[in-house]
């Protein structure tokens, strides 16, 4: 791969910022997810509202939203965005003993909104593990990728 293929390199092979100051802003959107793997005992309390810390989804969920909005302080070279909605999602699952967690975040920009989608999810994962990890430190947090992305130059891209 070259270094003109790589659009946070310059021709010199340093590190940028990409230039989008001559992109029209266009609407954007991007979903995520990553699940959380536990143990029956504790999917099952998460559910019931039986986590001594509070209700665990509507912290992750404010986590996710919150990671969301500053993932371009968490990331070196993300753009700052205007963010025009931010939705962070659970799916318990009882049988496979996992939390999917899911995010759809949406902008009217120059550039997308993978990585907050990206983090949205990664965070809200962070905090269900935080919030349950004293009666639970198998829990195992995996799979965190983009299932769909729309707008700008590459057009639509969504997981099978």
């Amino acid at each position: 791969m070259s270094a003109d293929e790589l659009t946070h390199m310059d021709s010199e092979g340093r590190l940028r910022m990409v230039d989008v100051s001559e992109k029209a802003p266009t609407w954007r959107e991007a979903s995520a997810e990553a699940f959380v793997s536990l143990a029956e005992k504790t999917l099952s309390r998460i559910c019931s509202g039986d986590i001594r810390k509070g209700n665990v989804f509507e912290a992750a969920r404010l986590a996710g939203i919150m990671a969301a909005k500053r993932t371009w302080e968490l990331i070196p070279l993300c753009h700052q965005l205007q963010l025009a909605a931010i939705e962070v999602d659970f799916f318990p699952d009882p049988v496979n003993t996992e939390i999917r967690i899911s995010a759809r975040v949406k902008t009217n920009d120059r550039t997308g909104v993978e990585m907050e989608a990206l983090v949205a999810v990664t965070h809200a994962a962070l905090t269900i593990y935080d919030m349950c990890k004293a009666i639970d430190r198998g829990m195992t947090i995996r799979e965190a990728r983009l299932t769909f992305k729309s707008g700008g130059k590459s057009g639509v891209f969504e997981r099978a």
